[in-house]
């Protein structure tokens, strides 16, 4: 059986939605504890947070149960630096086998899409979420081609380099029946955010 961590990338600091997003509330819970709980109910041996803006504010306020924790000091560079920083971190842990990527502000995801995609999971595994004739989150990524995603996540773009230039070895696991990766954008009229905030 394959060890699949799970890295969630919540560094951003959320400027158009004018707060990280990692401490935006929803239904009673932190985004960031949410999305860490839906990796372990979805299946994942181990999760790995990786933090930027505002990081002491998200360790004294998010439960994290159950998960470590990484910051990203060059957060403001991009996520493609928060996915450098979590594959460096988890290549010092020889037991995992492939890690599935999931970002902070994807509240449509569900422990049932999660699984789907662990199931794929293996040092050479290269798979993405299916949503109709669309591919999205979540991506996981075998250990194999760690090397190669990190040297090409670069500013805001994460895999996608990777992914496009081995599109044909990717496999597409469908998710779109049961997850959105729908991102949460900027806050709803009846969100967390006033008005002056969330024009920001």
């Amino acid at each position: 059986m394959s060890h699949v961590a799970g890295l969630l990338l919540a560094a951003g600091a959320g400027r158009r939605y004018g707060m990280p997003k990692a401490l935006v509330p929803l239904d009673g819970e932190l985004l960031v504890d949410r999305a860490a709980r839906t990796l372990t109910a979805g299946g994942c041996d181990s999760v790995l947070v990786v933090l930027g803006a505002a990081a002491a504010e998200v360790r004294a306020r998010a439960a994290l149960t159950g998960a470590d924790v990484v910051v990203n000091d060059d957060w403001p560079s991009g996520m493609g630096s928060s996915l450098r920083a979590g594959l460096s971190a988890l290549a010092t842990r020889p037991e995992v086998d492939a890690a599935l990527v999931l970002l902070v502000d994807l509240p449509g995801m569900t422990a049932a899409g999660v699984a789907r995609l662990v199931a794929a999971g293996g040092r050479d595994a290269l798979a993405m979420g299916g949503y109709g004739d669309r591919r999205g989150h979540p991506v996981l990524l075998g250990r194999d081609h760690w090397a190669g995603v990190a040297a090409l996540a670069d500013g805001d773009v994460g895999a996608r380099p990777y992914l496009r230039a081995h599109r044909d070895a990717v496999r597409v696991v469908p998710v779109g029946d049961v997850a959105s990766d729908e991102d949460l954008d900027v806050p709803a009229v009846s969100g967390t955010q006033n008005e002056d905030q969330s024009a920001s």
